[in-house]
């Protein structure tokens, strides 16, 4: 493990939360271990399923305190960058496979003052940001397919962060890597290790039986717990 690695970003996805009570999730997230609230919008042509839009984003920013993560699993997203921001978006996301003029898309989100991220669907390369990895805020790599909550994490996804890495570190980008789909205590660490630095949980918080705060707390201190031991052992290493 490298012991310089700095402990992950943690965003809990409402499309897993209780839809009758968005309020009350986010106003009890507001003093959680969450740093982002991460948010999918779906609009059943991109990908087969419709969760939430434009009101509920903006229903949900007047009780948020952490920023909102907004991931548009949609097509021609470029036609509701302005709105998303206007509602609440602290930083937005759209699929690589969604944007055929991906740099102007980024370069949009950009400057409306969001924080601009691309997506990768499992089977998506990460070669293909090569040429536009410097210009990005975020690179989420899908660890489920897109769509609906609740599936198994993909294995290869670990395999995938490392190659990401590598790209963005030759390139010279500072984008940070997100993984959205199936994150759990389980698989954190080997995610963290293999260089992620926001991880997406959905059910893992909103369906364990301590309730989101609590689940969000253990994940952390899970987390910190590897991050000290690695500091730990790369200061045994200079001695």
């Amino acid at each position: 493990m490298n012991s310089t690695r700095r402990a992950p970003l943690l965003a809990p996805s409402f499309l897993a939360a209780d839809l009758a009570n968005l309020q009350a999730e986010t106003e009890r997230l507001a003093s959680s271990a969450a740093d982002w609230l991460h948010f999918d919008v779906m609009d059943g042509r991109f990908v087969p399923n419709i969760s939430f839009g434009l009101p509920v984003l903006q229903a949900v920013a007047r009780y948020a305190k952490q920023p909102l993560d907004v991931h548009l699993m949609i097509e021609e997203p470029q036609h509701y960058l302005a709105a998303f921001r206007d509602a609440g978006a602290a930083g937005i996301t759209v699929h690589y496979e969604a944007c055929p003029h991906l740099h102007r898309v980024v370069q949009q989100i950009k400057q409306l003052g969001c924080r601009a991220g691309v997506a990768l669907n499992p089977h998506t390369p990460v070669a293909l940001l090569e040429d536009i990895a410097a210009d990005l805020d975020v690179v989420l790599v899908m660890s489920v397919n897109p769509g609906f909550g609740g599936q198994a994490f993909i294995p290869n996804t670990l395999k995938k962060v490392a190659m990401l890495k590598e790209l963005l570190v030759d390139c010279g980008s500072e984008a940070l890597i997100e993984v959205d789909g199936g994150v759990s205590i389980a698989n954190a660490g080997p995610l963290v290790e293999a260089g992620a630095d926001v991880l997406v949980a959905g059910n893992f918080v909103f369906s364990a039986h301590e309730g989101p705060v609590a689940a969000l707390a253990n994940l952390r201190e899970h987390l910190n717990g590897l991050v000290l031991s690695d500091e730990a052992e790369g200061g045994r290493r200079q001695q």
